[in-house]
């Protein structure tokens, strides 16, 4: 009978748990390269799933798929566990792959307007001024009505911007072609990486990382990130960008008997590597708040210094894997590693940190009233499902099979703000109300001049000269070059005086 109120974790002079009700408190897995942090990930994910919490996870070199397998008693497993003191329990668990390029899971899109500015600057590697013309694009699609959806309604949007540049200064500020050549630059990197593959629809539902299986385990949601790792800034801002969505859209919940789903950030430092201080202020305020709508954070990382104090100190479920004290900040990581433990008068933290062997780890978890216990050198349990990666064969019946299979697959196209914008370039004007009229009276004047047909238009088809002229002049209407112009016409056309 499985205990749901703990999770054991690891076995040192006595058991180490892990209280389910404290999972929404965060923690952090650290230790060199081979430590053991894949192993002690894939025990915690058991954990909670098998007590109906979902997990959502990156699978950085592809060995956690073997979760969604049954355990083999191999001997170093069947070891293991008589070395924790446990009888080995073969098991597997309910797994839905993604993958952001669509190859080895279900698509995950997200809309442009989900990312938002601030988290597609840190994408594209803005400084501030593009930042600021980005954050223009954002209002005035909102203020036009323009959906952004995908990179393409992006890129016409910042086209369209520069084109009608001088009639923004006033109400927008300056949008200058040097900054928004630069966004584009980058939104052509972005596409070159696979990032066109990730914005679009159907944008994925919170709702289906959050499945329990019929025997109420929770899903555990695998995100395959082995090709994604060469694109960081994408991996990075992607989980932010979830983490973000998680914590505007659920409700706040307080504390429960266990969270509605952990999530573990493999490659941390990544998050935080040159990030920039408002950057940084929302991930420390998402740490610091999503807790209160059932949400647990994991960050897995090789150095604790990786990650900033002020999301350290949030960080109340503790496993510290070896560290290799060769260098003076190999020294310094483990000292700041030994400092953010419970002492333990019995152990010299520091010192051990650099002794433990694979799958050894110094635990410190929450209990009673959420107060860590003191540190204590443990052995990680083995896994009870297999360790280490699947084949494709297996992978693609367990996408087969998924509740999810077809939702996601077809990128749906809908009407956006290129559709909006190329509308009004064919059209020859840029309020929709008028576009029918070739712009209205000012269109109906202009053609009559230049010849062509009432709406403004070739009747071949193709755009003459005279069209390509009111195009023109229609477009620099609102400036006060254009007014002069406009007028100059219109007193040749009336054979009047315009007032001014």
């Amino acid at each position: 009978m499985i205990d749901q109120s703990r999770i054991f974790v690891a076995k040192g002079s006595e058991p180490n748990y892990l209280t389910v009700a404290f999972g929404n408190r965060h923690g952090l897995i650290t230790g060199a390269t081979g430590t053991g942090k894949t192993v002690t990930l894939q025990v915690l994910a058991e954990g909670f799933s098998a007590r109906g919490v979902p997990v959502f996870a990156a699978d950085i070199k592809g060995d956690l798929s073997g979760v969604s397998q049954r355990g083999e008693a191999k001997d170093f497993i069947l070891k293991r566990a008589a070395d924790v003191g446990i009888t080995y329990e073969p098991e597997q668990f309910p797994v839905q792959f993604w993958d952001i390029f669509g190859e080895q899971g279900a698509p995950i899109r997200a809309t442009i307007s989900d990312m938002g500015p601030l988290l597609l600057s840190r994408m594209l590697l803005l400084n501030d001024v593009q930042e600021g013309v980005l954050n223009v694009a954002f209002k005035l699609a909102d203020d036009q009505g323009l959906l952004l959806l995908d990179l393409k309604d992006l890129r016409a949007l910042l086209a369209d911007m520069t084109e009608n540049a001088a009639e923004l200064v006033t109400t927008y500020g300056n949008v200058s072609k040097s900054s928004v050549g630069a966004i584009q630059r980058q939104l052509l990197v972005l596409e070159q990486q696979g990032g066109d593959k990730f914005f679009g629809e159907p944008a994925l539902s919170l709702v289906d990382i959050g499945l329990v299986d019929a025997r109420g385990r929770g899903t555990i949601n695998i995100l395959a990130a082995d090709k994604l790792m060469v694109a960081p800034q994408l991996y990075a801002t992607f989980l932010l960008w979830l983490m973000s969505e998680l914590f505007e859209q659920l409700p706040e919940v307080g504390d429960l008997d266990k969270p509605k789903l952990v999530f573990f950030f493999d490659e941390a430092h990544l998050l935080f590597d040159d990030a920039p201080p408002a950057l940084l202020r929302k991930i420390e305020q998402v740490v610091r708040l999503i807790r209160s709508k059932g949400i647990g954070i994991y960050f897995i990382t090789q150095n604790p210094l990786d990650v900033p104090d002020t999301v350290l100190g949030q960080l109340g479920n503790r496993v510290q894997h070896a560290l290799r004290a060769f260098t003076p900040r190999d020294q310094k990581a483990v000292k700041a590693a030994a400092e953010t433990f419970r002492p333990n008068p019995d152990i010299d933290t520091a010192r051990v940190i650099s002794e433990l062997g694979k799958g050894e780890a110094l635990v410190s978890f929450l209990e009673g009233n959420g107060v860590p216990v003191m540190v204590q050198r443990a052995l990680i349990l083995p896994p009870a499902a297999r360790v280490g990666a699947i084949t494709p064969a297996e992978r693609q019946a367990i996408q087969q099979s998924s509740p999810l299979r077809g939702k996601y697959e077809t990128p749906v196209d809908r009407d956006s703000a290129f559709e909006m914008l190329q509308r009004r370039i064919t059209q020859g004007g840029t309020d929709p109300e008028n576009s029918q009229n070739g712009g209205g009276f000012l269109g109906g004047v202009l053609g009559s001049v230049f010849g062509g047909t009432a709406s403004g238009k070739s009747t071949s088809g193709r755009m003459s000269t005279s069209e390509a002229v009111i195009r023109s002049v229609t477009r620099t209407i609102a400036t006060t070059a254009g007014r002069e112009i406009t007028q100059a016409i219109l007193r040749g056309v009336l054979g009047g005086r315009s007032r001014r």
